[in-house]
C-alpha cells in the first residue's frame, strides 16, 4: 500500500512538474556576464540595461545577461585579452583600448577623424563597420556586434582654463595608452602621461596628473569635477565603446541565440544613441553647476596640429590604414 501511494504521488508531483514547465517562461540556460568599467548608471549602463531586457526577452529567458560595471570583472585595459582567452564573455570597451590589439581601430582614434557626430554614425553603420567587424573577428577571434553612442571627448584639467593653443603647453595629461592618442597631446603642447583607466581617479586627485579628456558623460559619472574645475570643449576625439563578445562563449550558443544577441545589441544602441544625443548640452551645463569653468577654444589650430598626426600615422601604419582613412573621408554625413 505504502509503495502504491508512493508511487501514485511521485507521478502526481511529476505530472504538476510537468504541467508547470509547460506553462511557464523557460528558465535561462546560459548566463552571460557582461562587463565595463563605469558605474551602473552611466553612459555604457543605458546600454547594457536595455541590452539585457532584450535578450531576455528575445530569447524567452533562455540567456541570461549578468551586469557587471565598474570593473567587476576585469579592467577595460585587460579586457579585450580576457575576451580573446574566454575568461570574460563580454565587455564594452572604448575603442582606443582596442587598438593595441587590433591596430586598424586606430583609424577611428586619429584626432578630428570625423566631421560630426552624424559622419562617425554612417560610418559605423556602413561599409567600414562591417570590414572593421569582420577583421576584428578574423585577426583575434572577437566579436564586435555592436558599436554604440558616439560621443565627442571634453578636456578638464585643475590648473588653468584652456582659451588657447598655447594654453596647453606644459599640462600633465591623462591619455590611455594608445600611440595615436599620446602623440595628438604632444602635437597640442601637452604633456601626455600614459595611464590605464583604473588609476586614472586616483592620479587625479593626487595630483600626478593635471588634468585628461573622456566623453562629457563620463567625466559627470566619475565625479572628475571635484578635482578639475576646468572643462575645455575642443571635440577632438570622438569615442565609442563597442560590445565585445568572446569566441568561447559564442561557441557556447546556437546560431539562432546568436542572432538574438546582435539583434539586441543593435536595438539597445539606436536606445542608447538617442538618450544620449539630446543630453550633451545638458551634461556641460550640470558640470558647469558644480563648479567647472567651461571654454570653447578656438579649433584652427588644433585641426592643423591633429592633420600632421592624421599624416604620420597614415604613413607609418601603411596601404590598408591608409585607404580606409580615404573611405572614412568620402563617407557622407
Amino acid at each position: 500500500m505504502i509503495t502504491s501511494l508512493t508511487r501514485r504521488a511521485a507521478v502526481a508531483i511529476l505530472g504538476v512538474g510537468v504541467a508547470l514547465t509547460a506553462a511557464g517562461p523557460a528558465l535561462a540556460q546560459t548566463t552571460m556576464n557582461l562587463g565595463w568599467g563605469t558605474p551602473l548608471n552611466s553612459n555604457n549602463g543605458v546600454f547594457a540595461k536595455k541590452f539585457a531586457e532584450l535578450v531576455n526577452s528575445y530569447s524567452n529567458g533562455e540567456i541570461e545577461v549578468k551586469l557587471r560595471p565598474s570593473g567587476q570583472i576585469s579592467s577595460e585595459d585587460d579586457a579585450f585579452k580576457a575576451l580573446q582567452l574566454g575568461t570574460v564573455d563580454s565587455y564594452l570597451i572604448s575603442q582606443n583600448n582596442i587598438s593595441p590589439h587590433f591596430g586598424m581601430m586606430d583609424v577611428f582614434v586619429l584626432p578630428y577623424v570625423f566631421r560630426s557626430r552624424d559622419h562617425a554614425v554612417a560610418v559605423l553603420d556602413g561599409d567600414v563597420g562591417s570590414f572593421i567587424q569582420e577583421e576584428l573577428l578574423e585577426q583575434t577571434g572577437v566579436h564586435l556586434l555592436s558599436f554604440n553612442n558616439v560621443e565627442h571627448r571634453d578636456l578638464y584639467n585643475s590648473v588653468r582654463p584652456i582659451e588657447t593653443f598655447e594654453d596647453f603647453g606644459g599640462l600633465k595629461y591623462r591619455v590611455p595608452k594608445n600611440e595615436v592618442m599620446i602623440e595628438t597631446f604632444r602635437a597640442f603642447g601637452a604633456e601626455p602621461v600614459p595611464l590605464a583607466w583604473s588609476e586614472t581617479p586616483t592620479a587625479l586627485q593626487t595630483g600626478t596628473i593635471d588634468g585628461g579628456d573622456n566623453g562629457t558623460s563620463v567625466i559627470l559619472d566619475m565625479k572628475f569635477y571635484e578635482f578639475a574645475d576646468n572643462l575645455a570643449i575642443l571635440e577632438h576625439f570622438s569615442g565609442f565603446t563597442p560590445l565585445l563578445v568572446s569566441d568561447r562563449f559564442m561557441s557556447r550558443i546556437s546560431e539562432e541565440q546568436a542572432e538574438t544577441l546582435r539583434r539586441a545589441a543593435i536595438e539597445a544602441q539606436e536606445h542608447q544613441r538617442t538618450i544620449m544625443k539630446d543630453q550633451i548640452q545638458e551634461v556641460r551645463d550640470a558640470l558647469a553647476g558644480h563648479g567647472m569653468k567651461v571654454t570653447y577654444p578656438e579649433k584652427a589650430p588644433f585641426i592643423e596640429a591633429a592633420e600632421s598626426v592624421q599624416d604620420k600615422f597614415a604613413d607609418e601604419k601603411g596601404e590598408a590604414f591608409r585607404d580606409l582613412l580615404v573611405r572614412i573621408r568620402e563617407t557622407e554625413g
